[in-house]
C-alpha cells in the first residue's frame, strides 16, 4: 500500500485488479469517454483488462508510467484511478491524470489522494515537478491541481482531441519539489 485515507487505500497497480478496473470503467463509460478514451477502451471487457492491468504493471516496473487504484478499505470496491504519466526522468517530471466513478465524486477523494501521491513522485520516484493537466469546463479537475497548490502555467493550444471532435485547449497546472 502506498497511501491510506479516510477508508480508502491507494496501491499500485497489480494482476488482480483486471475484473475490478473493467467494472470501474463500464459502470462509469458515459462519464469516462470524454476524457479517459484510451483507458476505457482497452479496459471495455475482462479478456481487454487483463491485457491492460499486465502492460500496466510492466511500465511501473521500468518506471515507464506509474498507475495506482484507489480502493475502498472495507467494500475492497474500486472507486477510481491516479496516473502518473509522461514520465521523464532526465527532466524529472511528470504529470497526473485521474477518474474517479461517479458515485465517489465531490467527496474531495481525488484531491486527497494526489496530495499523498505528490509526496509519493518527489520523495519516492525523485520527481521534481508534477503536472495535471485539464480543460477549463472540467471544473473537478481544475479544483484537485488548486487544492493541491498546483500553479497555473498557461494555455496548451489544441491540446487534447476527444474521439470525433474538434481539438480543445487546454490548462497546464504544475507543482514543484520545495
Amino acid at each position: 500500500m502506498i497511501a491510506q485515507f479516510d477508508g480508502i487505500e491507494i496501491n499500485a497497480i497489480h494482476d488482480r485488479d483486471a475484473w475490478k478496473i473493467c467494472d470501474l470503467m463500464v459502470a462509469n463509460a458515459d462519464r469516462f469517454k470524454h476524457y479517459f478514451p484510451g483507458t476505457l477502451a482497452q479496459n471495455l471487457n475482462p479478456t481487454l483488462s487483463q491485457l491492460f492491468v499486465e502492460k500496466k504493471i510492466k511500465q511501473f516496473h521500468k518506471k515507464e508510467e506509474f498507475l495506482f487504484t484507489l480502493t475502498h478499505s472495507e467494500t475492497r470496491q474500486l472507486i477510481g484511478l491516479i496516473y502518473i504519466k509522461e514520465v521523464n526522468l532526465d527532466k524529472k517530471q511528470g504529470e497526473f491524470a485521474y477518474a474517479i466513478g461517479n458515485t465517489f465524486e465531490g467527496q474531495g477523494l481525488t484531491s486527497m489522494a494526489i496530495k499523498r501521491l505528490s509526496n509519493y513522485a518527489f520523495n519516492t520516484l525523485g520527481l521534481k515537478t508534477l503536472q495535471i493537466i485539464a480543460h477549463k469546463g472540467n471544473i473537478s479537475s481544475t479544483k484537485v491541481a488548486l487544492n493541491n497548490n498546483f500553479e497555473w502555467q498557461k494555455t496548451l493550444k489544441n491540446e487534447f482531441t476527444p474521439a470525433g471532435e474538434t481539438p480543445l485547449d487546454m490548462e497546464l497546472y504544475e507543482l514543484y519539489k520545495s
